[in-house]
């Protein structure tokens, strides 16, 4: 049986991100590229973070995913060159995102230094309002922080700007 990039490409739509169980490690951006020969796949990732605690699941999460396609071999390559951005999470993950709570951080094309000096707004998913103040720049996780709703009395999480 001979895969396709694009069969491989649809199939790893199924591996979930460990810490935000309904997004894809697609959706996320963590998908680099994917190589196919023959029966034999090589997916290449790069991690949110270098030292993610989630790279070793989700390392195996596609490895399976692509071995219940039927291929023989699977190599799950680690890059960290070019390295990943939160611009690569796609308008779907966002969104999803948002369902459990979590803003979708800000879209900076490389300008990070903007987003870091100028300190945007940040909507409440729950209820869109910018009336949000930083309680904790550390979240429960790395990649989060944690924010405050004036307008409906929620607590919410903000996935950081990288």
């Amino acid at each position: 049986m001979n895969l396709t990039v694009g069969q491989v490409w649809e199939a790893l739509e199924d591996v979930k991100d460990p810490e935000i169980p309904m997004v894809s490690v697609v959706e996320l951006g963590i998908v680099q590229a994917v190589e196919v020969e023959g029966d034999a796949v090589r997916v290449v990732i790069t991690p949110t973070f270098t030292g993610c605690p989630a790279l070793p699941m989700m390392r195996e999460g596609i490895a399976e995913r692509v071995r219940a396609l039927g291929a023989s071999a699977v190599d799950v390559e680690v890059c960290l060159s070019p390295r990943w951005t939160s611009d690569r999470i796609a308008p779907s993950a966002r969104a999803k995102m948002q369902t459990i709570g979590l803003a979708p951080p800000p879209r900076h094309a490389d300008r990070l230094d903007l987003v870091l000096e100028l300190t945007p707004l940040v909507r409440c998913p729950y209820c869109a309002s910018s009336d949000t103040v930083l309680e904790n720049p550390f979240g429960p996780t790395l990649c989060r922080a944690m924010y405050y709703c004036h307008a409906c009395q929620q607590p919410f999480e903000q996935f950081k700007a990288l």
